[in-house]
């Protein structure tokens, strides 16, 4: 750098040019090394946030748990949890951006997500058996079997991987002082700025006139897009990120054929929009005063399709979903965001079986 520096001062005699590129080359030079995951959730073409990547491998997660799960069991029984995020993200960039066919952690594009699911599958391993236990008659009560699904989930650490990986020293250089600032990585993971193209489109095509409030209620929904999986019963009453979320829970509400099972813990449909409508007004307003939709539904007043703005209720027949207007697309076709069970996630879509409109009293409070 010292040479660099006095043979551009020669060159182009001026210092400030010479500080300037020098700056330049320092942050491609962070950028192209493991530290390069700390811009991971600044905005590129064709890229997501961290988040966005650890909720689509949540998703295989749950794909692999649910076929686990399936079959008639009076109880099921899980033993251990899966790796740190944090870790697993750590050991991703010391092994992507400085191993053999390395290339930059930056930006999370659809290569380097299957790049991190690998790692995140070599430090995550997933076990099951059936056990078939009887119970004796006991008084009145007759011998019965009780088939019970044991699964054990086996987590690696970071440390683990510097052997399983065969690191180098520069590379365990690198995953020590990653593993030192795991509270930035948590942040990262945490991170509800907007940064998706498909959002941040939607959001440029709001109104001019849309008033504060139904703006911030576009604006916070679209603040966990692609970022928190489904969970049947999942509510959240948390300013922000919920920590809860992609942590391994049991589906402890009635009436829904993942009910009993693990999954990666998350929100339903009425979950999501509670949490949108605690989280921007500070805490003081329950949707619903913490119903499920059809409890939302009855705290709105009937509205006409044609009436819809941004940041209004829509509900499937019966009420057995809801979502909310997050505006129109460049065709005019009505945007609605939800979490919706059949996408595994918070997902922006068409009117598609949405039957209903309504207009939360919030705005009229």
């Amino acid at each position: 750098m010292k040479a660099l520096i006095g043979a551009l001062s020669a060159l182009m005699g001026g210092v400030v040019l010479v500080v300037a590129l020098c700056v330049i080359f320092l942050v491609a030079a962070v950028i192209a090394s493991p530290f390069g995951i700390l811009f991971a959730n600044e905005p590129s073409p064709g890229a997501v946030p961290l988040n966005v990547a650890v909720s689509q491998i949540n998703m295989e997660l749950t794909d692999k748990l649910s076929l686990l799960q399936a079959g008639t069991y009076d109880s099921i029984d899980i033993q251990g949890a899966g790796p740190d995020w944090r870790e697993v993200t750590a050991v991703f960039a010391c092994k992507t951006a400085m191993g053999a066919d390395s290339v930059d952690v930056a930006a999370l594009t659809p290569d380097r997500v299957e790049r991190l699911k690998a790692v995140f599958w070599d430090m995550c391993s997933i076990t099951s058996s059936p056990e078939t236990i009887d119970h004796p008659a006991v008084g009145s009560t007759a011998a019965w079997s009780e088939k019970v699904l044991h699964i054990t989930i086996t987590a690696k650490t970071a440390d683990n991987m510097r052997t399983a990986y065969l690191f180098n020293s520069e590379q365990n250089s690198s995953l020590t002082e990653l593993l030192a600032e795991l509270g930035v990585i948590g942040d990262l993971l945490g991170d509800l700025s907007i940064s998706q193209e498909s959002v941040t489109e939607l959001l440029s095509r709001l109104p001019a006139n849309l008033s504060p409030e139904r703006r911030a209620v576009v604006e916070t929904a679209c603040k966990l897009v692609g970022k928190v999986t489904y969970f049947w019963g999942g509510k959240s009453r948390v300013i922000g990120w919920d920590s809860r979320w992609g942590t391994l829970k049991k589906v402890w509400a009635d009436g829904n054929s993942t009910t009993g099972t693990y999954r990666p813990f998350g929100l339903d449909c009425s979950g999501f929009a509670d949490w949108v409508f605690y989280n921007i007004s500070g805490g003081s307003y329950i949707l619903g005063h913490g119903g499920g939709a059809h409890a939302q539904h009855t705290y709105c007043t009937p509205i006409t399709w044609a009436e819809a703005q941004p940041g209004d209720l829509v509900f499937y027949p019966g009420d057995t979903h809801v979502g909310i207007v997050g505006g129109w697309d460049e065709s005019g076709n009505i945007q609605i965001i939800h979490c919706a069970s059949g996408y595994n996630n918070v997902v922006i879509t068409g009117k598609e079986g949405f039957t209903t409109i309504g207009r939360p009293t919030y705005y009229s409070s």
